[in-house]
């Protein structure tokens, strides 16, 4: 072989190389990136990773929403898709539209069989509710043959805001 069909034959290995390199990180940082959306039924059986950031959807749970005395930002709450509970810990501030009896999206990691949220996401309206708890919620009672109650799907309860205290506060933590 000559010296310049070699060169061209190199420089044609390095480019290969090289593209499949930057496919390969383009494919790393995409999984990187993404998010598994999980229900709490699914979080509850154990299909959720541990330590491992996913989102989870779900309706806030009716008086669950407590925050801690010492600190305003610190605030657990309990998600439900009607079959299951999913504890929730958040620290920061919720959203305006954050209510009882309403839909949330929250991005976080499962902690033992706490979700530590570390961005919550709420409905826009009272008809809102976010596609993937929405589908949940219709293939689970789909499978069971059970019609939603009215009380399930009922409007948003806002939480109740004391004066002289942060963003929506229903009762305080228990120590």
């Amino acid at each position: 072989m000559n010296a310049v069909r070699r060169k061209k034959l190199i420089w044609v290995a390095a480019t290969l190389a090289g593209a499949i390199i930057a496919v390969l990180l383009v494919i790393y940082a995409i999984g990187q990136q993404t998010d598994y959306y999980f229900d709490p039924t699914a979080i509850a059986a154990g299909d959720a990773p541990q330590n491992k950031r996913i989102r989870a959807g779900g309706m806030v749970v009716k008086d669950s929403v407590r925050r801690d005395p010492n600190d305003d930002l610190k605030v657990q709450f309990e998600i439900t898709d009607f079959n299951a509970t999913v504890p929730v810990s958040y620290q920061g501030i919720l959203p305006d539209l954050f209510a009882e009896n309403s839909g949330v999206v929250a991005t976080g990691e499962m902690q033992g069989k706490v979700f530590v949220a570390s961005e919550v996401l709420a409905k826009h309206d009272e008809n809102y509710m976010p596609p993937e708890v929405a589908a949940s919620l219709k293939e689970d009672h789909a499978a069971k043959g059970v019609t939603p109650t009215s009380e399930q799907f009922s409007p948003a309860i806002p939480v109740k805001q004391t004066a002289g205290e942060g963003n929506h506060t229903t009762s305080t933590l228990q120590e």
